[in-house]
């Protein structure tokens, strides 16, 4: 069983490294999210604690899956500081660890961040993941609309240039 929580700007810094063991074992079975398989846990540190002051100014809602044994997964939620995208806001780092994948950790963090998008008034939701992964068939079945595929986008954990899948989700 897990529970799903969003950090204070006080909890987040305590999760800091709990939230870097998660990236690095998701980089490390393949998933980028932006990262090379160079990345470690001393840059995974590094680029959570850089994540603090949005944290703190409520620009970015993070959330984090807790299991019997610890953080099993997380996701993130941009909203939009512009006045004409104030509307909008943008899903990042959904990720899920590799032994707790398979019982809907992902479709629940996606609910949760769709959910809390709405009651901060966002109607539309964005996101990009690498075309064909496990993250791509999930935004398709959880009535996300891609809208382009754009090639070579970005580099795997090897380095080697993949395709992204470009989303969106009306929320009103």
């Amino acid at each position: 069983m897990h529970t799903i929580t969003r950090l204070s700007a006080d909890t987040f810094h305590d999760s800091v490294k709990s939230l870097a063991d998660l990236l690095v074992d998701a980089v490390r079975g393949g998933f980028s999210l932006g990262f090379l398989v160079s990345f470690d846990q001393s840059a995974a540190v590094d680029w959570w604690r850089a994540r603090q002051p949005a944290v703190a100014d409520g620009s970015l809602a993070v959330w984090v899956a807790q299991g019997p044994d610890g953080i099993s997964g997380t996701v993130s939620l941009a909203l939009e500081g512009k006045p004409n995208g104030r509307h909008r806001a943008e899903v990042l780092k959904l990720i899920v660890h590799r032994e707790a994948r398979g019982q809907g950790l992902g479709r629940a963090l996606l609910a949760t961040a769709e959910r809390a998008a709405a009651e901060a008034g966002a109607t539309l939701l964005m996101l990009d993941t690498e075309t064909g992964s496990v993250a791509d068939h999930l935004y398709g079945a959880a009535g996300w609309t891609r809208y382009g595929i754009v090639p070579g986008y970005a580099a795997d954990p090897a380095g080697t240039l993949q395709d992204c899948s470009f989303y969106y989700k009306e929320l009103a």
